[in-house]
């Protein structure tokens, strides 16, 4: 059960978009590491991996990826290890991580905490386990002249792009980047890896959803509606109507993509999450984004600079931002000001 993000295709995609990749493998081991940095130092990141069948196999991962991070002139590696069979049954993979020398990253990247759908289960199973709400809109949303395409053309995506850029105006989410969102276009949906879905009302594109599909698994990735058109509640079948077809296709799962850890209903994803557990399935932790020291001393130089980078951003838009707004002849002085203060809390943070 390969990642999506260990594959191949994830592997040209990247490359498209200019980094340089590393793959390689072993008895009962494979990764794909990308080099990521810049004046801070340089790593390795292997997102959702390495894959390993066992906990000897997940060593050895280790020690090779510490050796191309090394000669590559890298400070760390960065990983996110998914493979249950990494760790003994029952064991705390934060610990055995720990063990092996590894620290919690200061910067969580892909999700730790999931929600997946099983499509082994028939049709009318699969719908049972949805509410009552998706289950009448999946049966009746053709009667509302709302229908779905699957493309894999890659100019389609700027109905993707346009409608995450209106949400993202109008709520104030961080979003993926255009430029982003087409290199993934143009890199995976003529070759299959990836499929763009159009909800279409009257044959009007009104929204779209960009899924990867893994050798068993479809991943939800990107999504948006039309606001206009919203209580359609097009987004709800168009999920059921994407499950159903990656089941014809032989995929066992449904991968959501990301939901708020248990037990947090304050937390930013809350909403969205809600939303994924409406199609029944169930949750999956993994242990989250971990850092392999190759230099002791260039790692903690970089903790110590992402660390002053993490207090300064806030303080940039609160201070810094807001008097370069400032009308009339105060801005440039007021930026000013507090560019010092600025300056002088970044002296502080490095003693």
């Amino acid at each position: 059960m390969t990642n999506f993000l260990q594959s191949e295709a994830w592997a040209t995609f990247q490359r498209d978009l200019g980094h340089e990749v590393f793959r390689g493998e072993g008895p009962g081991y494979a990764y794909l590491a990308t080099l990521e940095g810049g004046r801070t130092g340089r790593y390795l990141y292997c997102p959702y991996g390495p894959d390993a069948d066992s906990p000897e196999a997940f060593d050895a991962a280790l020690a090779e990826l510490r050796g191309v991070a090394r000669s590559a002139g890298c400070l760390f590696v960065r990983i996110e290890p998914t493979s249950p069979a990494v760790f003994p049954e029952g064991s705390d993979g934060a610990r055995e991580l720990r063990r092996r020398g590894l620290r919690l990253s200061p910067r969580q990247i892909q999700p730790s905490h999931t929600w997946m759908v099983d499509l082994t289960q028939d049709e009318e199973a699969l719908l049972k386990g949805m509410t009552s709400t998706n289950r009448n809109l999946h049966r009746n949303i053709h009667k509302k002249g709302v229908t779905f395409e699957a493309s894999h053309r890659p100019d389609d995506v700027a109905v993707l792009t346009r409608y995450l850029g209106r949400t993202a105006e109008r709520v104030g989410f961080n979003r993926q980047k255009d430029d982003y969102l087409i290199q993934a276009a143009q890199s995976l949906l003529p070759n299959g890896a990836a499929t763009l879905y159009l909800a279409k009302l009257d044959d009007e594109p009104i929204g779209a959803a960009l899924v990867y599909d893994s050798d068993d698994t479809r991943t939800y990735a990107h999504a948006s509606m039309s606001f206009e058109h919203r209580r359609l509640s097009a987004n709800n079948p168009l999920v059921s109507h994407m499950m159903l077809e990656a089941k014809e296709r032989g995929l066992t799962r449904f991968d959501m993509f990301g939901i708020a850890p248990e037990g947090e209903p304050e937390h930013e994803w809350a909403g969205f999450t809600k939303f994924k557990k409406s199609f029944g399935g169930y949750p999956v932790t993994y242990p989250g984004t971990w850092d392999l020291p190759v230099s002791a001393a260039g790692y903690r130089a970089f903790r110590l600079a992402y660390a002053g980078k993490e207090k300064a951003v806030p303080f940039l838009r609160t201070r810094v931002l807001p008097a370069v707004r400032t009308a009339g002849s105060r801005a440039v002085p007021a930026a000013r000001r507090a560019g010092a203060a600025l300056a002088r809390r970044l002296r502080g943070t490095r003693g």
